[in-house]
């Protein structure tokens, strides 16, 4: 005898009609659970699905989750209202399949209003091309609005002034294939939230890709938890402060830490374990670090907003540690801002693996339990030749580094003394404040075999109208006019600011770019040092081209 291994849970493959889905999409018997992601598709995916459906091609198969539960889930769909469904029958959520279904649901059923709406949409007879149109009236016979096919009379009404057979053949298949398309849906039966997970994260379907952060909210999704929800409020509380931009994943990691683990991948996905209540308590403890880590950054580092921070990891660290300590004294405040110098100076998180990422969670709650000694991370400082070495661009951390130590310096205008707006240089939206002190046009006409001048070691702080005034001009020049006119010892004092020793500007009055370029670059190093709390001694001899300064997260 064969065992019956079939149970009311296992999945249901079946087949159904496109506009029949659509149909019990806005009946409400099949919904869209909160947990879903939002409506990505760009107006050529639209386009191409329904080119799909009227070719008979395959778009991939639904699935749905047949449940009493009650789960809560949007009540619209592509902008059009879903009706409300009684509490006695079961409800099928959409798991897979929102992109296509919205598309199908929109097209068909869209209301004329915004005539620029993506659900706008025609289907030209003549050309065999679907189209998004801008506009609602006066359209010719042969493009039919693809609202019409949800009523037949109006359909086939509409098509009485055309003479031509074969664009009546071609409106008839078009009608028939939208009516008649099937499409293989599976449906799971009532399981718990908990074994759905599962099986929502193993989903690949033919749309956008799933990332951890959908796969995480889905497997941790309650009626009282909601992660997308949680960072969205952790977002939303600094948003004020100017470092809501990170990406989801830099929340994933904090939350990963807070809820008792560290910031790999492998951590975020322990979330899972952990019950509503812990969850909450994590999330909230998330926030209010959030909220200490960004006026930590604003206040004692001078980081005015996210764009501003070499590395996304870095907030994610920071949270860690106002969680464990937030109200730090002096001596764990310095530990914390020389760990934010050094890391930023070493290129800690350019490469920041696994191992790191728990060495790292483990040596915060060892300083945070003993109150003081350092975080005890070791940092490999690079050579100085790194600000000579890298080019100037506003992804690279030695660049965000030295716009920061700008800040820190209080830079004021090379030519008449005003001082920088550090706040609008650091927004990094244009760099139109960061000018080449050997002037980009001079080096390519004066000095063309000279080193690149966009490097890093040759930018300052200077106000675009300064920056016109000396356009191509040679140092020695324009800064012998400036010394001649305001003297030396107030040029000196304004280079300062700019972090350009005196030694560097008797290098530039003799037009030697290789020389000023070597002593800025050891001053730099030298300043970056002290910032990190490391003696000029404890500098790595690891040669700048062997340094990836990018800010781009490379780890999983």
């Amino acid at each position: 005898m064969v065992e019956n291994t079939n149970t009311a849970k296992d999945p249901k493959p079946t087949s159904e009609r496109i506009q029949q889905l659509a149909t019990r999409v806005l009946m409400g018997d099949i919904v869209l659970p909160e947990f879903q992601r939002p409506f990505v598709w760009k107006r050529k995916q639209i386009l191409e699905l329904l080119d799909s459906i009227r070719r008979n091609y395959p778009i991939g198969s639904m699935l749905v989750w047949e449940s009493r539960q009650k789960l809560e889930s949007k009540r619209t769909i592509a902008d059009l209202k879903i009706a409300d469904r009684s509490e006695e029958y079961p409800v099928n959520y959409l798991l897979d399949g929102q992109q296509r279904l919205s598309t199908v649901c929109g097209v068909l059923n869209w209301s004329p209003g915004d005539p620029k709406s993506v659900w706008n949409v025609a289907f030209d007879l003549r050309t065999q091309r679907f189209i998004h149109l801008d506009h609602v009236d006066n359209l010719p016979a042969h493009q039919i609005p693809m609202r019409r096919l949800s009523d037949a009379a109006t359909y086939f009404k509409n098509l009485i002034p055309i003479e031509d057979e074969t664009l009546n053949s071609r409106a008839e298949l078009l009608f028939n294939r939208f009516k008649d398309y099937l499409v293989p849906l599976v449906t799971l039966g009532d399981m718990t939230i908990k074994d759905v997970g599962p099986v929502f994260e193993r989903i690949n379907s033919t749309g956008t890709r799933l990332t951890i952060f959908d796969l995480m909210r889905a497997a941790t999704w309650s009626p009282n938890f909601d992660l997308g929800k949680t960072v969205s409020g952790i977002k939303q509380a600094i948003e004020p402060k100017k470092f809501d931009n990170f990406d989801d994943k830099t929340f994933l990691r904090a939350l990963g830490a807070a809820g008792g683990s560290d910031f790999s991948a492998e951590s975020i996905e322990t979330l899972r374990n952990l019950k509503e209540e812990e969850l909450a308590i994590a999330a909230e403890n998330t926030r209010r670090a959030a909220l200490h880590a960004a006026d930590f950054l604003a206040t004692e580092v001078g980081v005015p907003r996210a764009e501003a921070l070499p590395y996304a990891n870095q907030f994610a660290v920071l949270c860690e540690i106002f969680r464990l300590v937030p109200e730090p004294n002096a001596t764990q405040l310095k530990d914390i801002v020389q760990w934010f110098w050094g890391s930023t100076l070493s290129n800690y998180f350019g490469g920041w693996n696994n191992g790191q990422m728990g060495s790292d969670a483990r040596a915060v709650r060892k300083w945070a339990k003993d109150g003081s000694g350092g975080l005890n991370i070791v940092f490999v400082m690079p050579a100085s030749n790194i600000w000579r070495a890298k080019a100037f661009r506003s992804n690279s951390a030695v660049s965000k580094m030295l716009g920061l130590m700008l800040s820190h310096s209080n830079p004021v205008d090379l030519l008449n003394g005003q001082k920088i707006d550090v706040d609008k240089s650091l927004a990094w939206a244009n760099d139109k404040e960061y000018h080449h002190f050997f002037p980009q046009n001079y080096m390519n006409t004066k000095q063309p075999n000279a080193d690149d001048p966009n490097l890093v070691g040759n930018i300052i702080l200077l106000t675009s109208k300064s920056n016109i005034a000396i356009r191509d001009k040679a140092p020695s020049e324009y800064l012998g006019s400036l010394i001649k006119d305001q003297g030396r010892d107030v040029v000196v004092q304004r280079l300062a600011s700019c972090l350009i020793p005196e030694a560097a500007l008797d290098a530039a009055l003799a037009d030697d770019y290789a020389q000023f370029l070597a002593i800025r670059s050891e001053y730099l190093q030298k300043k970056g040092l002290e910032l990190a709390g490391e003696a000029e001694s404890a500098r790595s001899n690891v040669d700048a081209n062997e340094v990836d300064d990018s800010d781009d997260d490379t780890t999983e």
